[in-house]
């Protein structure tokens, strides 16, 4: 019995992180044991957790196996999709210019700003008075 060959992945974005796990197959998407489709319900966070498997134009020919923790919605598909990019480029070194210039091998570095001490927030500043 042969066994699978499995690529890990890890990706981040904003204080999401999310595992993959890469392995030949058909194409299932699982995500934190859901349906991809079914854990990120708008179609514009589900496009861009499998941007990179369209990229490399692999989406039916492996399974894709994801825990994603921590941020929103938004921030979790970013983390998956980087962490796609990352399990592809380990499966076939030569998706890396393809992948690269669609900008998936780059984290995004965009984190929260921490707000400041004696302020409302990070930028946000309290009225001034001269007098």
């Amino acid at each position: 019995m042969s066994e699978k060959v499995i690529h890990l992945g890890t990706g981040r974005r904003k204080t999401s992180v999310a595992r993959v796990r890469l392995s030949e197959g058909t194409g299932k998407f699982v995500v934190n044991e859901l349906e991809y489709d079914k854990y990120f319900p708008h179609e514009t966070f589900s496009k861009a957790a499998c941007a990179p498997l369209l990229v490399a134009e692999m989406r039916d020919k492996v399974d894709v196996t994801v825990l994603v923790d921590g941020g929103g919605v938004s921030g979790q598909a970013g983390a998956v999709a980087h962490g796609i990019a990352r399990a592809l480029q380990k499966l076939n070194p030569e998706l890396r210019p393809a992948l690269k210039k669609a900008g998936h091998i780059r984290r995004d570095p965009r984190e929260k700003e921490r707000k400041k001490a004696g302020q409302p927030g990070a930028r946000k500043r309290y009225q001034f008075s001269k007098r």
